[in-house]
């Protein structure tokens, strides 16, 4: 009896040209629906049939006009008009073998081009240039089509708001396998940006929206200009959506008005966050943020942090509470004053701190990657380390150049590309009171110092050498370098001094568990801090991911970097990946540990380790 439906087997000879030979899988019906669409032998018949007009039209869009193409079903060509009953007769489970191979021919080019215009109208040579069909070049289907494209585009980067260029015509000429090609294209009048309307606004201040606009009237209408206008407004954070549109006809002056369309986003929002590491313990906190307090996309975040819930590296509750508003564009274009309130209290092995902070810092984007920045801030303190007590008042000037290349808009994403950078120094004077120490005579005196301190991180997609699909496969390398000049280590407050330990630097040892210690084991700080990460980062399917790492670190009481005990530690992790961004679980084990050390560390949060 026969199969209904009919199972088959496709097999697609090879052209020659990979990318000819995908087109015509892709084209071919035969391929697309043999597992999710099968079908009795009459179908089967009609479907192969159909599929020689498909794979012509991928052939000639090639430049392939006078190939050939044969499709045999069990052996019977489709030309055979007794195909679907001879189909019927084969026996019952029988899987039909289809073979389909195509002679590619030879290959036609561009003949003559020709392109309509209007009477007195000439092209300026970019938009000459922009047509590119020449005379003998492939006649590749998608280059000629593209070339109407690319001839509209370039009218109305020149002004042309109403060009209109139709699709080439294609003459063919088997004689000498050529195509000749005719164009028309009706530029239209050069026109500048007329009015500009803002439509929708209702909280945010219209006059600071047109201080932003980076198109302005009179300026020659460009689409791509307007576009990257459109999309700086929208980065200002307050606007759900923004969109824009030309008017439909030329004003009276010859101008071409043109309107912003905003919605508005809300106002105040409420974001929870927590973390759990086996050294730091846990943390959760709320923000609440209001995105627009006076009309000018300032930002306000209002935030409260309970830290040290448990933890190795912890001896009590903790807490983080700051207020932070952020003004865009103080003064200039590209550049945000933030202005900062904090108070703290760590309660670690390291130190107990209680301390309240101001500052306030003036960002500049310099270009697409590089940002600068510089501040003054006063800190007031009371630390209290290995029994003693001791307060301190603190000025210091930070001053940063940051770099990053990976240009992801979220920095909660997983970077698969580029170099981060970030390069830092702080001049800093400290007044120092309290009881002294055996260890030192000047912890409680005043103190002039400096800390420079830099991270550069890299990420290479294992995809730029062929070994896997792009994005799916990353190396990821990291070095920190820190020094502290003009102060020895106990000359230092305890918080100023340089750290290395935990998911910051190097995983597997407590947070701050890298350098001297004390007799009783906790730790001291230092005057310099070096440490490295090379981590594996591999994608599984569409929401997870593991990685494999390898971190290293020390730190000293010398000025110069690269002195101390090397600390060692190496780890896993899974990942899953939102839209928010990858949420990280590492577990990581020390190499060499110290006394006293963990056996293990476990780091769970948001975004990936750097």
């Amino acid at each position: 009896m026969a199969a209904d439906p009919q199972p088959y087997k496709v097999s697609i000879q090879p052209t020659g040209d990979a990318a000819l030979d995908g087109a015509i899988k892709g084209s071919s019906s035969l391929v697309s629906l043999q597992k999710t669409q099968a079908v009795g032998p009459f179908a089967l018949a009609g479907r192969a049939r159909a599929d020689v007009a498909r794979l012509r039209t991928a052939l000639e869009s090639f430049g392939y006009y006078d190939g050939h193409i044969d499709i045999s079903v069990a052996g019977h060509p489709v030309t055979d008009p007794a195909l679907p009953d001879l189909l019927a007769a084969l026996p019952k489970g029988t899987v039909a073998p289809i073979r389909i191979a195509i002679g590619r021919g030879p290959l036609f080019h561009v003949g003559t081009v020709t392109l309509k215009l209007p009477p007195g109208v000439v092209l300026s040579g970019p938009e000459q240039a922009a047509f590119g069909l020449t005379s003998g070049q492939p006649a590749v289907a998608s280059d000629v089509l593209a070339a109407s494209g690319r001839l509209q585009t370039a009218l109305e980067e020149e002004g042309h708001a109403f060009a209109t260029v139709d699709p080439p015509v294609a003459y063919l000429r088997p004689g000498t396998r050529t195509l000749d090609i005719v164009a028309s294209a009706k530029p239209g009048p050069r026109v500048d940006i007329g009015a500009i309307h803002l439509a929708g606004l209702k909280r945010v201040d219209p006059g600071f929206v047109r201080r932003e606009l980076l198109v302005h009237q009179g300026q020659l209408y460009q689409p791509s200009k307007i576009e990257a206008a459109r999309q700086d407004l929208a980065s200002l954070g307050v606007f759900s959506s923004v969109g824009v549109s030309a008017a439909q006809a030329v004003a009276p002056d010859g101008s071409l008005p043109i309107t912003f369309d905003f919605t508005e986003a809300l106002r105040h929002t409420v974001a929870l966050q927590a973390g759990y590491s086996t050294d730091l313990g846990g943390s959760a906190g709320v923000t609440w943020t209001h995105h627009n307090l006076f009309g000018e996309a300032e930002k306000l975040d209002l935030a409260a942090l309970l830290t040290g819930l448990g933890g190795t590296s912890q001896q009590g509750l903790g807490y983080d509470v700051y207020a932070d508003l952020l003004k865009p564009d103080f003064y200039r274009r590209n550049q945000s004053l933030d202005l900062r309130v904090e108070g703290l209290k760590q309660d670690l092995q390291a130190y107990n701190q209680t301390a309240l902070l101001v500052r306030a810092t003036i960002n500049r984007k310099i270009s697409t990657s590089w940002t600068i920045s510089a501040g003054v801030g006063a800190e007031q303190e009371r630390i209290l380390q290995e029994g003693v007590s001791r307060s301190y008042t603190l000025a210091f000037v930070p001053i940063a150049a940051n770099y990053d290349s990976t240009h992801l808009a979220n920095p909660l994403d997983d970077p698969t590309h580029g170099f981060r950078i970030s390069i830092d120094a702080t001049p800093s004077y400290s007044l120092g009171s309290g009881s002294g120490d055996s260890t030192s005579n000047n912890q409680g005196g005043d103190t002039f110092f400096t800390i420079l301190q830099s991270t550069v991180s890299t990420y290479f997609d294992l995809h730029r050498i062929g070994l896997a699909a792009p994005g799916r496969s990353v190396i990821a390398v990291r070095g920190v370098v820190g020094t502290v000049q003009g102060a020895t280590t106990f000359e230092l407050p305890p918080d100023q001094r340089l750290y290395a330990g935990g998911s910051g630097t190097v995983r597997g040892y407590k947070y701050q568990g890298v350098g001297p210690l004390f007799a009783d084991g906790y730790p001291v700080g230092g005057t310099s801090v070096d440490a490295g990460t090379v981590e594996f980062r591999q994608r599984i399917g569409k929401s997870f991911g593991v990685a494999a790492f390898a971190d290293a670190g020390q730190v000293s009481d010398s000025s110069a970097p690269f002195g101390g005990t090397l600390r060692v530690g190496a780890g896993v992790g899974g990942r899953y990946y939102t839209p928010i961004g990858p949420i990280r679980l590492d577990v990581a084990v020390p190499l060499n540990k110290p006394p006293g050390g963990d056996t293990f560390e476990l780091y769970i949060g948001l975004g990936e380790a750097f």
